[in-house]
């Protein structure tokens, strides 16, 4: 009955196909950078009464590095370090690093690990041991930088066949339950149940509803609407991230002469688009081919789409000059 149900539909992806795709383990690199050193992967260990783990009291960005020709180029290096400095002094952290210093430990890591052809980058800041209280008052701060190969998130063939994605059970949480534009482990559950459901049933991965009924963003990636050749995405409205991917594509839109506006959009409005797509650091530009067994214009990826994820990945990759300062190189430039 499923099967034939997804043929019927253009509905491709058979069960477990996104668990396949998407849970990969680690693949360990040699050290990991914490609070100003380089320790060996396995030692870098929590305990299991911290703050972090107790309270999911723990601020994180996820950074992805490529190989150019110029040498390892870290994408939005700058803004993901001020958004995790952001995220940190909205949940009362006090970090004791700059921004340059945590950028200078980014880029110690991939050499160190010997990571110059990509990789994926996670700095956190998190409260360790001390404290009882769910504050976390007389807890340290800690602090590490992680770095690991990880190739595309939703597998290669999806940037052209688009991803298969259903519409989430669980909501968005409301405005001013928690700081929406931090990145927050304990944010995060919300995320989990909602990818978790997406692949429980079939799904590579789904789309999100704010506590008002409209569409927010996906597990973890920003939202765009294709139609009639103009681009809508929701506004930053404090139930979905205010994503660093999600501005690129803003620019290269503009660049493209198309046409973007930011509002609210209803569920309905996302089944008849011509094209839709997320963005994310993790994710990049990704086409969605059908969402809720609805074929999404010709149920691949569209021509605007195409346009914005090609330009985005020459500019990633190095083929193309980096005109809007994405990229950042060790010892500056891009």
């Amino acid at each position: 009955m499923l099967r034939a149900t997804r043929r019927a539909s253009g509905f491709r992806a058979a069960a477990g196909t996104s668990a396949r795709r998407c849970a990969s383990g680690f693949p360990e690199a040699s050290t990991i950078w914490k609070d100003g050193e380089l320790i060996p992967w396995k030692e870098a260990n929590v305990h299991i009464l911290s703050t972090a783990v107790q309270f999911g009291s723990s601020l994180f960005e996820g950074i992805r590095c490529y190989g150019t020709p110029s040498g390892p180029a870290i994408v939005h290096l700058d803004g993901h370090l001020r958004r995790l400095l952001d995220s940190c002094k909205m949940y009362r952290v006090d970090v004791p690093y700059s921004a340059e210093e945590l950028a200078a430990a980014c880029f110690d890591v991939v050499e160190a690990n010997g990571l110059h052809d990509g990789c994926y980058i996670r700095p956190m800041v998190l409260r360790g041991y001390g404290a009882v209280g769910m504050d976390g008052k007389g807890s340290p701060v800690e602090c590490y930088i992680p770095a690991w190969k990880w190739g595309a998130y939703l597998g290669a063939d999806a940037f052209s066949t688009g991803i298969d994605c259903c519409t989430a059970s669980w909501a968005r949480p409301a405005p001013n339950t928690f700081p929406g534009m931090a990145k927050a482990a304990g944010n995060y559950n919300n995320a989990a149940l909602i990818k978790m459901e997406a692949q429980a049933n079939g799904y590579v991965e789904a789309v999100a509803l704010g506590s008002d009924g409209m569409v927010s963003e996906g597990s973890g990636q920003n939202l765009f609407v294709v139609r009639d050749g103009e681009i809508a995405t929701p506004p930053i409205n404090g139930s979905n991230l205010q994503g660093l991917t999600r501005a690129s594509a803003l620019q290269l839109a503009a660049e493209a002469g198309v046409p973007v506006r930011i509002e609210p959009i209803p569920r309905e409005a996302l089944y008849v688009a011509d094209e839709l797509f997320f963005t994310g650091t993790a994710t990049e530009v990704m086409p969605i081919a059908s969402l809720d067994r609805i074929a999404i214009g010709n149920g691949r990826r569209g021509p605007i789409t195409e346009r914005l994820q090609q330009r985005y990945q020459d500019i990633i990759h190095g083929r193309s000059e980096d005109v809007y300062g994405w990229m950042s190189l060790r010892g500056g430039g891009v």
